[in-house]
C-alpha cells in the first residue's frame, strides 16, 4: 500500500518487516550514529553488564518500526509526526525480530492515523512497545 491509498485504510489493518540482528548490523549503525557504548559492541565488557552478552541499540530495533511504516502502511509517501517507544527486553545479536503496525484509528480530516507498533523478537517476547502518528 501507498499512503495515497489512505481511502482504503481500515482499522485493524497491519503489515510487518523482520530481520535477523547481525554483528555488522550493530557495527555499522554504531559508526553511523557514533553510539559506542561498550555494551553493544565490547563482548568482553558486556559479559559484565546487565545483559551478560552484546545487545543491539535499542534505536536500532526501532528503525524496523519506520521500515514498516515507509514501506508497506501507511507507505510511501507517509510523514511521520510522531512515535513513543517503550523499550521492554533486549534483543541480542542473533535474534529475529519483527516490527508489526496496526492502525487503531483514522483522523479523516487531515489523512492522519495512529497505528499500535510493536517488535517482539523469534520468542514472541516484546522487545519495543509503542504507538506511531503519520499522515498520508
Amino acid at each position: 500500500m501507498a499512503a495515497k491509498d489512505y481511502e482504503n485504510f481500515k482499522i485493524g489493518d497491519s503489515a510487518t518487516f523482520s530481520k535477523t540482528i547481525t554483528v555488522h548490523d550493530v557495527e555499522t549503525f554504531a559508526g553511523l550514529t557514533g553510539d559506542f557504548n561498550p555494551v553493544h559492541i565490547n563482548a568482553e565488557y558486556a559479559k559484565n553488564s546487565l545483559f551478560k552478552e552484546r545487545i543491539a541499540h535499542g534505536i536500532l530495533t526501532a528503525g524496523f518500526i519506520s521500515a514498516v511504516l515507509g514501506t508497506k502502511l501507511p507507505g510511501e509517501g507517509a510523514i511521520y509526526l510522531g512515535q513513543t517507544l517503550k523499550f521492554t527486553a533486549p534483543v541480542k545479536y542473533g535474534d529475529t525480530v519483527t516490527a508489526k503496525a496496526t492502525i487503531t484509528e483514522k483522523r479523516d480530516d487531515k489523512r492522519i492515523v495512529k497505528l499500535h507498533t510493536v517488535v517482539t523478537n523469534q520468542d514472541g517476547k516484546t522487545v519495543i512497545d509503542g504507538e506511531a502518528v503519520l499522515k498520508c
